[in-house]
């Protein structure tokens, strides 16, 4: 009997437990907003819209805005189809829009919606269906196995020539297309050709120094004797000759090293001196200046030769001599030049042993001195007479780099003094003039400190 009713007071307690866990497990599904279920596959399908979660937006937040031809205000959160007119009422301090309109309060534009989707269309403007596009297409093809108008295909072919054509003529292009290197065989053929007349001679040299301009050029010339050849025209008895081979070797053998060390060996320095130094024609003394000029530069051996070979004088000479105006500046600029190279070499910090060679064969080249020997301090200071301002300029930069040596020379000069000052006055209303326009840094102004500078220092 008591075990019975154990049993019994241990079967209330559990039942009682139960509701308890039920009751709470009730409480807990009130206060979640989302109920995870475990179940089979099958039915999660089914009962998919159980869980979800639905935002708590107001609905007002998604309220699509629909255009008129009217303002209407903006309210916060709805979505606005792209093209329409938007402002800011000034008064209300809202925002609103309406459809955009021509001027005549007209306007194409139309509101569509389809689904979730919405927005403008311009009704003025053509549009066309999937099908429309499909159909034209067709056409096309169609027209295009349509007859063509006689006379508009003959009007066609008159005006341009078929393609087939003109494939044949771009493949006989390609075909006789050379490089510059067999045209330079060929000029040179023909240049030394025992049949050739003195306007192809002088024909084909004008035609080589275009192609000799280009260090490669130059340098397959040299390769195939074309060079020699050239080298050796410099002393043909035709005058036209001479002046289109110094030309020539001129343009060859700028900025050229290796073309000038083979032009030195085959003694183009004597040869364009002599033309130099003989009676020749102004066109031919210009073009040999331009070779030696292109010998010289950068080439200090080239330099120490000129020297030895009395180069200095031969320039002093061309310098002095009547009807040679035109050359003065040439030869000026040039020996200004070398000074400079020279100077620029040396005062660079270089400790490499190629930049110690070089410096080496320069210190060999004693020009400076060499032209305080023979005058050139009276000589330079001859071009300021010019009324050129170019020519000016180069003859004070020159001035300039000789004063510490020239400067007694200078101060002697009767009349120069009273030339730079002449010269300073001039250069200051030009600099003052080139200010006003707005140039501070101008050209009559640098011209005005080269002057001011020698005038400093003769002080």
């Amino acid at each position: 009997m008591k075990l019975a009713c154990l049993n019994l007071i241990l079967l209330l307690i559990s039942v009682h437990c139960l509701n308890c866990s039920r009751s709470e497990d009730g409480q807990q599904q009130r206060v979640s907003a989302l109920t995870v279920l475990e179940q089979p596959e099958e039915n999660i399908g089914k009962r998919k819209e159980e869980a979800t979660v639905e935002d708590d937006l107001d609905p007002e937040d998604m309220e699509v805005f629909y255009p008129t031809n009217e303002w209407q205000i903006i309210k916060p959160g709805q979505a606005i189809p792209a093209g329409l007119h938007v402002r800011l009422n000034l008064e209300t301090g809202k925002n609103e829009a309406k459809f955009p309109d021509d001027g005549n309060g007209k306007n194409g534009l139309k509101y569509w919606k389809q689904g979730n989707r919405h927005g403008m269309v311009n009704t003025d403007s053509k549009s066309f269906t999937a099908k429309e596009l499909k159909r034209a297409l067709k056409l096309i093809k169609q027209e295009g196995l349509m007859d063509i108008d006689e006379s508009h295909q003959e009007k066609v072919q008159k005006t341009f020539r078929p393609i087939k054509e003109l494939m044949e003529d771009f493949e006989a292009m390609n075909v006789v297309m050379e490089t510059d290197m067999e045209i330079i065989n060929k000029l040179v053929s023909k240049f030394n050709s025992t049949n050739a007349t003195l306007e192809n001679k002088v024909a084909a040299l004008y035609n080589l120094e275009y192609y000799v301009h280009q260090v490669d050029n130059a340098q397959h010339l040299t390769a195939i004797g074309g060079l020699q050849l050239v080298i050796n025209a410099l002393n043909a008895t035709e005058p036209h000759i001479r002046e289109n081979a110094a030309f020539v070797l001129g343009s060859a053998l700028s900025s050229n090293p290796k073309v000038q060390i083979e032009a030195m060996e085959a003694g183009a320095l004597q040869k364009l001196l002599m033309l130099l130094a003989t009676d020749q024609p102004v066109a031919i003394k210009k073009k040999a200046l331009f070779g030696f000029s292109s010998m010289l530069r950068h080439f200090p051996f080239a330099q120490q030769q000129f020297l030895k070979l009395g180069g200095l004088q031969v320039l002093g000479q061309l310098f002095q001599a009547k009807e040679m105006e035109s050359l003065r500046i040439r030869v000026m600029t040039l020996l200004y030049d070398m000074v400079m190279e020279k100077k620029l070499i040396q005062e660079v910090h270089d400790w490499s042993t190629r930049h110690q060679e070089k410096c080496h064969q320069y210190d060999q080249v004693n020009l400076l001195p060499s032209m305080l020997e023979q005058d050139w301090c009276m000589l330079v200071p001859q071009l300021l007479m010019s009324t050129e301002h170019d020519t000016r300029e180069k003859v004070l930069r020159t001035m300039n780099l000789m004063i510490s040596s020239c400067r007694s020379e200078y101060q002697a000069m009767q009349g120069l003094s009273s030339l730079l000052n002449m010269l300073r006055s001039e250069y200051e209303e030009l600099a003052a003039e080139e200010q006003r326009e707005g140039e501070q840094d101008g050209y009559f102004l640098g011209l005005l400190h080269s002057a001011s500078d020698i005038i400093k220092k003769l002080e």
